[in-house]
């Protein structure tokens, strides 16, 4: 079943993101954010791409399912999933997965610096339901299987190098990944009802073939301090890693993951909610939750995440009324754009341009609610920085 996705994709260069504020400061229990005017102001009418933007925003389509990417002859994949963006030269790459099995795997799109279309190619293939994955400090690709004993693959967005199968990073049903060139770590979560939060610790920073993978352990309420413990068998059989650590935190379907200024922000698609680990304190709170909003909640079915250099943290839905919403450092959520006629989709994969002046993002089903309908969309404007 071909569904959420991951990414977090992490902003780069100029983007690199910075966050400030109560919210993105990681304040040991701040209050999840709630409902409020958006930095950008109403969305606006549908354009001709179905999608409703605020004013000053347009919006493009990069690549379609089963079509030709551009001017290129790559055909770009099925069911787009998790991304993220990589500099290249004076242009950039995104990066894309695509969720199916058999066949799964990842292709990239080649940016000049005015933003068209150089180029398109595939970057791993032969393997199954990749969803979500995160970038690398040393501009590799974490593409993740969203299987049972799932593995992360090593990809390089360039199309220079193979990609490698990082089997000390453990064996479960992977989603997302999330770098932290800190503490020299790299989180995961776990896409399961009782799934759990990871970090991989390599032996050497930037050589993910050996490590050790610990779990996060924490009592069982919403916010509160957190250890890690060395996973025993990151194989994860005959028993789940999940299942190898007593007092191992659950959470409820874990999903995208992103890195910023001593803070790793992760959803979980199971409860709606956003998740703040202050990790320089080793302390843990919600950012967000549906539940505890006062009125609507303009924001469900979370799923991929990504930050700006504005400090604001952009969360796509999978469900709800697709769309992306954005919490700003001020605690508030607010719709940031809206796909419309698409109600069968997901959105999936959001990434910022290494300028932070474009986001990408995938449509995963598209209008037809097929994974054969996947739409990967650019939007340019005026984005906070």
């Amino acid at each position: 079943m071909e569904r959420r996705t991951f990414l977090r994709g992490a902003v780069i260069g100029t983007s690199a993101a910075a966050f400030g504020g109560t919210l993105m400061r990681g304040a040991a229990y701040a209050a999840p954010a709630q409902p409020g005017p958006s930095p950008y102001g109403a969305l606006g009418a549908a354009d001709a791409n179905g999608i409703q933007l605020p004013a000053g925003f347009t919006s493009r389509v990069i690549a379609r399912s089963g079509q030709r990417v551009g001017s290129t002859s790559y055909v770009w994949h099925n069911a787009p999933d998790g991304g993220a963006c990589f500099a290249d030269g004076t242009g950039w790459i995104y990066v894309s997965n695509s969720e199916i099995s058999p066949g799964g795997g990842a292709s990239a799109v080649k940016f000049s610096s005015t933003g068209a279309i150089t180029g398109a190619y595939r970057i791993l293939a032969d393997t199954r339901q990749n969803c979500a994955g995160g970038r690398t400090p040393w501009n590799t690709w974490l593409s993740c299987e969203e299987v049972s004993l799932g593995a992360v693959y090593e990809t390089d967005p360039y199309g220079a190098k193979a990609a490698v199968r990082r089997d000390a990073m453990g064996k479960f049903k992977h989603e997302a990944a999330a770098a932290d060139p800190v503490r020299k770590v790299v989180y995961l979560t776990e896409d399961e009802s009782d799934g759990c939060l990871y970090r991989f610790v390599p032996t050497t920073w930037g050589d993910l073939s050996t490590g050790t993978l610990q779990v996060l352990k924490a009592g069982t309420g919403t916010s509160g301090s957190f250890t890690w413990a060395n996973v025993p068998d990151p194989d994860g059989s005959p028993t789940a890693t999940r299942n190898q650590v007593s007092g191992a935190k659950r959470f409820n379907g874990g999903e995208g993951c992103h890195y910023a200024n001593d803070t790793v922000w992760f959803t979980t698609k199971g409860d709606n909610r956003v998740w703040r680990l202050d990790v320089a304190n080793n302390t843990y709170a919600l950012a967000y939750d549906d539940s505890l909003v006062s009125g609507t909640a303009p924001l469900t079915g979370v799923d991929n995440v990504t930050g700006s250099s504005s400090g604001d943290l952009y969360v796509a839905e999978d469900g709800g009324n697709m769309e992306i919403c954005v919490i700003t450092p001020g605690d508030v959520v607010a719709p940031f754009l809206r796909i419309t006629g698409q109600s069968g989709s997901e959105i999936c994969g959001p990434a910022f341009s290494p300028d932070g002046r474009r986001l990408y993002f995938s449509s995963q089903r598209g209008t037809t609610g097929s994974s054969s309908g996947g739409i990967t969309y650019e939007v340019t404007g005026p984005f906070r920085s």
